[in-house]
């Protein structure tokens, strides 16, 4: 477990991508892509915890249509910098049969999350699934991920990432921007 002192210095020497202001403005550009597709059906919202719970508080605020709000969690992380195995720690409660979904998550990285957590609704017998990520990663996906997330917000390059929602070992998810670790801290 880093210091505080180390994971300061990791924020000191990180590359901000995008700025307040820029997440703010993709967010804008999501909501409006969202409300377009999504104002009739009455969606089921729900957020990928704990990565999307700001992104969800964002997004969900600029949608003014009625909606419902859920969360799902499901992490390969577990507070490291390296995913593992898929872990299913809480289900939504409310019942996905017959229902619009909106997935809501932080990141598409490699798509393992994000397809099984479609896979998931879609067992469960949702009318339709959509999904919304705040940061889309240009890089090859894992292996049988074939498809692209719905909305996004922002892309970037392949480097470790964190900030409005995405974490650095559990921290720096405060920081109010998207910001890339530094290659001299070995996690580009």
């Amino acid at each position: 477990m880093k210091t505080i002192d180390q994971i300061q210095l990791i924020l000191n020497r990180s590359e901000c991508l995008y700025d307040f202001k820029a997440v703010n403005t993709a967010l804008d550009r999501m909501a409006t892509a969202i409300t377009q597709q999504l104002k009739s059906t009455r969606p089921l919202v729900l957020c990928v915890m704990t990565g999307a719970l700001i992104t969800v508080g964002h997004l969900v605020t600029r949608l003014s249509f009625p909606l419902e709000i859920d969360y799902i969690h499901a992490t390969r992380y577990r507070g490291t910098t390296r995913g593992g195995d898929l872990h299913w720690l809480v289900e939504p409660r409310q019942s996905l049969k017959d229902r619009t979904v909106l997935i809501v998550d932080d990141i598409m990285d490699g798509g393992l999350t994000l397809a099984a957590i479609l896979d998931y609704c879609k067992q469960q017998q949702a009318q339709a699934v959509y999904s919304a990520v705040l940061v889309s990663k240009k890089r090859a996906r894992e292996p049988g991920i074939k498809f692209e997330p719905d909305f996004v917000g922002l892309t970037t390059e392949d480097r470790y990432l964190f900030g409005f929602g995405l974490d650095y070992e559990e921290h720096l998810r405060n920081v109010p921007g998207i910001y890339a670790v530094s290659e001299d801290d070995g996690q580009a």
